[in-house]
């Protein structure tokens, strides 16, 4: 299963609970939940295990929309661009937005 999470982890809980959810799903991060695939944000050390398992993607557009590099994302977080999303919808399908 794909889990999008669009908001940042300093607004909401929604990260926690996709991450309690996750299982061997794909997590994509998008809108404002890119600030969570930082390297000096405190979400970081949640996403590491998946992260570290080739499971975490950042959505460049929304990165870059925020000014973020790619420099900047945590340890083995990928970014994707729009198509690379619709990959991993059609790799992982169903989808679950955490909003």
């Amino acid at each position: 299963m794909l889990h999008t999470v669009n908001k940042s982890p300093l607004q909401t809980r929604d990260l926690d609970s996709c991450l309690a959810h996750l299982g061997d799903g794909r997590l994509l991060l998008i809108e404002d939940g890119v600030y969570a695939a930082l390297a000096a944000a405190p979400s970081a050390s949640q996403l590491a295990d998946a992260a570290a398992a080739g499971r975490v993607y950042a959505l460049g557009p929304d990165m870059e929309a925020r000014g973020l590099a790619a420099d900047h994302l945590a340890a083995n977080i990928q970014m994707v661009d729009y198509q690379g999303f619709v990959q991993l919808v059609i790799d992982h399908g169903p989808h679950q937005a955490w909003v």
